[in-house]
């Protein structure tokens, strides 16, 4: 027991720290501090035991420059207008949550930072790609596959996450979980709610887990979003000309 101790004291001292900034008028379902404390609960009880990179959160008005930031917008056009969107000025990685898009499509505030938190966490500048074959690539996205599917921490909401087997192309043993609800049966699969990036032959398109799934994806506002920046003409959210980028 001591040794288990002593190795969470130790990833906490060696912890990322990434500052929460609400920049939102709108109310994001629980109070920001209750949201934060549960966001570090789910992410240290779920998915650091899977992935490995301790983080940690806190609250505040302005973050250090040498923190990553995790800010809570009220729409994608507020974000824009700041003119940035993975990096900050400082170089530092960046997580937006747009409050109005995420309850406009019928989610909780709380899914989505999460889905943001642990998708910035592993690929912070969404580059990365996982080989299925020599001219298939998938995203690195942790969430999209199972975005729709949920679990509870401390009552409040959270995103299903997929493990590292689901980015192995190869046949996984009897009982290997390639996502934390054990939904899915193998690599680059996804639940009917789920989607997943596929890049073949240089092209890169999103694929749905259904129809349905396709129809509501169709709606939403996917303006500076991570996926979009996977695309050589995505939805980006355009720079002020003449202003640096800069997080408010």
């Amino acid at each position: 027991m001591k040794k288990v101790i002593r190795a969470a004291q130790a990833m906490r001292i060696n912890a990322v720290r990434i500052a929460c900034i609400n920049k939102a008028k709108t109310n994001l379902g629980v109070p920001l501090p209750l949201l934060t404390a549960a966001l570090q609960k789910c992410y240290d009880e779920h998915f650091l035991p899977v992935w490995g990179y301790p983080v940690k959160l806190y609250n505040t008005r302005k973050a250090k420059p040498s923190d990553w930031l995790f800010i809570y917008f009220d729409d994608a056009d507020a974000a824009g207008a700041e003119g940035y969107h993975d990096i900050t000025h400082n170089r530092q990685p960046v997580s937006k949550v747009f409050v109005k898009t995420s309850l406009d499509d019928n989610v909780p505030v709380s899914v989505t930072a999460s889905h943001e938190l642990f998708e910035m966490v592993i690929d912070p500048i969404a580059n990365l790609w996982a080989e299925a074959t020599g001219r298939t690539e998938y995203a690195y996205e942790m969430c999209d596959p199972v975005e729709e599917d949920t679990f509870m921490v401390d009552g409040i909401e959270m995103s299903n996450f997929v493990h590292p087997s689901w980015f192995e192309p190869f046949k996984h043993p009897t009982g290997t979980r390639f996502d934390h609800l054990g939904k899915l049966k193998k690599p680059f699969s996804m639940t009917k709610g789920g989607y997943v990036i596929k890049k073949q032959n240089g092209r890169v398109k999103e694929i749905f887990g259904s129809r349905a799934k396709a129809a509501r994806f169709a709606k939403e506002n996917r303006r500076g979003h991570r996926s979009e920046f996977r695309k050589p003409r995505g939805l980006h959210i355009r720079r002020r000309t003449g202003r640096k980028a800069r997080p408010a």
